[in-house]
């Protein structure tokens, strides 16, 4: 849902960045990679540790990332395969760090193992949620959209998370994290229903 209204906008506003980075000889995959080495750094650095709200800040720098490599490469013609695979690889990294970085917070530090149980849930589902995606695409067929894609999911948490740490009492996030593993799961099952009318066509 977000990809869908957001996505215009935000493009929009990174592209004179796009623009600067590539007349600087910096490439979209050297974006890619550094946008998820910050991600990761963020999360399992902050979060651990405790800094909820400045970890959802710093992770949230990094995030937009994802949205100002793919700006350059069809600014600079340079999409390809390649490109894809860089970013969609890189994405299921960043993805693990955060709600791992959250599991590990709330399985030491903040001592609250329903919640970290439930960041778990939700790493799992985000993930086949992605290879939902992934394995019908591989089989020639499609299986996008839902009620929680990606940028959807790290909106939910991060937002979440970071304004636990400022002043929200914990059970918002743990509330939270219960309707995102319902909303991935029924995403997982959306995916499935489109791939299962696919094959219904095939004969």
């Amino acid at each position: 849902m977000l990809n869908k209204y957001a996505r215009a906008f935000f493009t929009g506003l990174f592209t004179p960045l796009a623009r600067f980075f590539l007349r600087y000889n910096i490439t979209p995959d050297m974006v890619t990679v550094f946008g998820t080495i910050g991600v990761v750094l963020g999360a399992m650095i902050f979060y651990p540790l405790g800094y909820l709200w400045w970890g959802s800040v710093f992770i949230t720098c990094f995030i937009f990332t994802d949205l100002i490599d793919g700006t350059m490469a069809r600014l600079a013609g340079t999409t390809s395969r390649w490109g894809a695979f860089l970013d969609s690889t890189m994405d299921r990294v960043g993805d693990g760090a955060i709600f791992g970085g959250l599991v590990i917070y709330f399985m030491g530090r903040g001592d609250d193992p329903i919640t970290a149980y439930l960041a778990l849930l939700c790493l799992i589902l985000g993930f086949t949620v992605s290879y939902a995606k992934a394995r019908a695409e591989g089989l020639g067929m499609t299986a996008s959209g839902g009620i929680a894609e990606r940028a959807d999911r790290l909106v939910i948490v991060l937002v979440a998370t970071g304004f636990v740490g400022l002043f929200l009492p914990v059970w918002v996030l743990t509330v939270t994290l219960i309707a995102l593993a319902l909303a991935s799961s029924l995403t997982v099952w959306q995916r499935m229903a489109q791939v299962r009318e696919q094959t219904r066509m095939d004969g």
